[in-house]
C-alpha cells in the first residue's frame, strides 16, 4: 500500500503561516522589540533636521570628524536620515508593527472577550475551592443573592439552583480598543507620510507666490500640493522690544484664487498658523528683500538685498546703489534689521554715514532718500493628510485606557444540601472586591458563616 502526499503548496504554506508565522507575529517580544525601533528612529528623526538641502548636511555632518566616529553626510543621506518618516524601512516598522497589533487582537484579545462573555455555572460545591474568594452559608437563598448582586451592578443569569454573574466586561473590550486605536495612529502616520509634503518659501512683502520649493514629499503628494489658489503676502512688519530686540515678527497672508479672488486671509505669527485645504503656513523666518529709495529728483527705484557671511556674529544684509549713470560711482548699503537705520560705505569700506527709512543722505554729490526698506517672510508650509487620522486614534486610546482599568469581576453561586455557596474572582481592585464580597455575605448570613471566615485562597494569579 502507498501512501501519497498530496499537500499542495498551498496547504503548506497556510500551515506554515499558522504555524509559525502567528505564534512570532503576535508574540509580545516581537512587538516590544518593534516599538523600541519605532522609538529610537523617531527620535533620530526628531534630532536630526529633516528635509533640508545637501549643503547643510555637509556643513553640519563632516566626514571628518564624523559625528559618534560614523556618521557623516554620506551616511546620513544613505541611511535617509534626512527624511526618517518617508523611508521604506521606517513604513516597514511600522507596517510590521500594526500586523504584530492585529494578530495578537484576532488571536489572544477577541478569545479573550468571548470566554468572558460566556455563562458558566459552577454545580459541584468542590469547584468554588478553585476560586480566589469562597464561602459556604448555612442560611441565605439564590433569590436573595441575585437580589444583592444586581443592587452592585452586576448581571446575574440563574438556572436552577446555580447563578453566575458578571460586571465589567468593558474591561475586556477597552484591551481590543487599544490595540485599535493603536492601527489607527499607525495608518494615519503611514498614510500621512505617503500623502503629505514639506516646502519652504521665502517671500518679499506685497508678492503673491504658489508653492513650488518642496523639500520632501510623499509619493502620493501631488494632489495635496495647491494648484488653483495662491498666497499674497499683504505686509510682513517686525515688532520690537524697547531694547531693540525682536518680540514678535508677522505675516497679513490672503488666499487668493487664479483670478485673484480673495478666499481668506490671517495674519500669522510664531505658533499662529493660517490653515486652508488642508494645507497650513507656519511664520518660521524672515529676512529683508530689498530697498526703496530716489537719487535726487528720480523715481522710486528699488534694488535687492543680499544676506552677507558675517561668521555667525548675526544677521547683515547688503546692496550697492550707483550714484553715477556709468556706475563709475556707488555705495554700499546695509541693513541688519527692519527698523530703518542703513549704513552708508563708500568704495574703499569707509564708512559715511548713517540713514533712515524716510530720511536722505548727501553722498557722492547727490542726495539719497531711502523710502523704504523691504522685508520678506519665512513660510513653512506644510500638509499631513493623515493628521486628522492620527487625532482620532489618541481620543480613541484615551477613552480605551480608561476602559481597559474597569475590573472584571465574576461571582458563583450554587445551592445544595441546605448550603449556599457563594464564590467570586476579578482580574484586578483585589481588595476592593473582597470587601464587596463580604458586603454580599454579610447581606445573605444570620446565623453566620460556617467556618465564620472566608475562604480566601493564595492563587489568585493562576486563576485570573
Amino acid at each position: 500500500m502507498t501512501i501519497t502526499n498530496d499537500q499542495s503548496p498551498i496547504t503548506k504554506l497556510q500551515r506554515l503561516f499558522q504555524r509559525e508565522l502567528l505564534p512570532l507575529l503576535g508574540d509580545l517580544r516581537l512587538a516590544i522589540l518593534l516599538l523600541l525601533a519605532i522609538a529610537v528612529f523617531s527620535i533620530s528623526g526628531t534630532v536630526i533636521e529633516q528635509g533640508q538641502s545637501l549643503a547643510f548636511y555637509q556643513s553640519n555632518y563632516p566626514e571628518d570628524p564624523a559625528l559618534f566616529g560614523f556618521l557623516s553626510w554620506k551616511v546620513l543621506l544613505f541611511l535617509g536620515l534626512d527624511h526618517v518618516y518617508r523611508t521604506w524601512w521606517f513604513l516597514a516598522l511600522l507596517i510590521l508593527f500594526g500586523s504584530s497589533l492585529t494578530t495578537c487582537t484576532f488571536t489572544r484579545q477577541f478569545p479573550a472577550l468571548k470566554a468572558a462573555r460566556r455563562w458558566k455555572f459552577y454545580d459541584q460545591p468542590r469547584q468554588f475551592e478553585k476560586l480566589a474568594l469562597s464561602a459556604e452559608l448555612d442560611t441565605g437563598s439564590l433569590p436573595n443573592l441575585a437580589s444583592a448582586l444586581q443592587q452592585r451592578g452586576y448581571k446575574v443569569f440563574q438556572e436552577g439552583n446555580q447563578i453566575y454573574a458578571r460586571k465589567g466586561i468593558i474591561g475586556r473590550i477597552g484591551p481590543i480598543i487599544v490595540h485599535a486605536s493603536m492601527l489607527i495612529i499607525l495608518a494615519g502616520a503611514i498614510w500621512g507620510s505617503i500623502t503629505g509634503f514639506l516646502a519652504q518659501e521665502m517671500i518679499e512683502s506685497g508678492s503673491t507666490f504658489q508653492v513650488k520649493n518642496i523639500l520632501d514629499a510623499g509619493p502620493l503628494a501631488a494632489p495635496q500640493v495647491p494648484k488653483d489658489w495662491s498666497v499674497k503676502v499683504n505686509r510682513f512688519w517686525i515688532d520690537y522690544t524697547a531694547e531693540g530686540s525682536i518680540d514678535q515678527f508677522y505675516s497679513d497672508l490672503s488666499v487668493v484664487d487664479n483670478a485673484g479672488k480673495e478666499l481668506d486671509r490671517e495674519k500669522i505669527y510664531v505658533n499662529k498658523p493660517l490653515r486652508y485645504r488642508g494645507v497650513t503656513f507656519y511664520q518660521t523666518d524672515w529676512g529683508i528683500a530689498g530697498v526703496r529709495f530716489r537719487l535726487n529728483n528720480s523715481p522710486v527705484l528699488k534694488l535687492p538685498m543680499a544676506p552677507l557671511q558675517t561668521g555667525g556674529k548675526g544677521r547683515l544684509w547688503g546692496t550697492w546703489i550707483p550714484t553715477k549713470p556709468d556706475l563709475s560711482e556707488g555705495v554700499s548699503l546695509l541693513a541688519k534689521d527692519l527698523q530703518g537705520t542703513l549704513l552708508i560705505y563708500d568704495t574703499t569700506g569707509k564708512l559715511l554715514t548713517t540713514v533712515r527709512a524716510g530720511m536722505f543722505a548727501e553722498v557722492n554729490g547727490v542726495k539719497l532718500y531711502i523710502d523704504e526698506i523691504v522685508g520678506s517672510t519665512g513660510l513653512q508650509i506644510k500638509a499631513d493628510p493623515g493628521i486628522p487620522i492620527v487625532y482620532l486614534g489618541f481620543g480613541l486610546l484615551m477613552v480605551a485606557v480608561m476602559m481597559s482599568y474597569v475590573s472584571h469581576s465574576q461571582i458563583w453561586g450554587l445551592q445544595e444540601g441546605g448550603s449556599l455557596y457563594v464564590g467570586g474572582r476579578t482580574n484586578r481592585a483585589q481588595v476592593a472586591f473582597e470587601r464587596e464580597i463580604i458586603e454580599i455575605l454579610e447581606q445573605l448570613k444570620a446565623p453566620g458563616i460556617k467556618e465564620e471566615e472566608l475562604a480566601i485562597a493564595s492563587t489568585l494569579a493562576n486563576e485570573t
